[in-house]
């Protein structure tokens, strides 16, 4: 059964490559349906991929080839917990070297432009603690592209 909500993400002609992509890289990711063009459409010809049915990290997407009227932007940002040092090495080095763009904070962007914030629980841990022990994880991660745990986690202690 179809979900009742689903997340439509709009591709210039690269929906079926991002969704692969996703499916790929994130744990609990699966490709669905693949529909095509019944006919010919402003961006597109009869019989091209139209929409593909995705879930990324346990969330179900449509992906639409829509044409470049629209662009992606921060904006809109799939959020992926990450338990240790190590997912986030591997999640953020597969966006970025994909073809991706780093920024601050735990944020990048793919290939596609759809922005990710990859964010270790400790840091999650640590902003939810508030008071000092939170101004200080904070504070450390406002100087970092990726997140690394360990200094997180040293600024949480002081």
């Amino acid at each position: 059964m179809a979900a009742r909500n689903t997340v439509c993400l709009w591709y210039d002609k690269d929906a079926e490559a991002a969704a692969r992509f996703y499916v790929e890289t994130f744990p609990d990711s699966t490709m669905g349906a693949i529909h095509r063009a019944p006919a010919d459409y402003p961006s597109g010809k009869a019989g091209d991929v139209l929409t593909v049915e995705f879930t990324v990290a346990g969330i179900p997407c449509i992906g639409l080839n829509g044409g470049p009227t629209f662009r992606h932007s921060e904006a809109f940002s799939f959020q992926i917990a990450t338990e240790d040092q190590a997912e986030t090495d591997r999640l953020w080095n597969a966006i970025v070297g994909n073809g991706g763009q780093e920024s601050a904070c735990g944020w990048c962007k793919d290939r596609w432009g759809l922005s990710w914030q990859i964010t270790p629980r400790a840091l999650t841990a640590a902003i939810a603690a508030g008071g000092e022990e939170a101004k200080r994880a904070f504070a450390a991660m406002m100087t970092m592209r990726k997140i690394d745990v360990a200094a997180i986690e040293a600024a949480r202690r002081g």
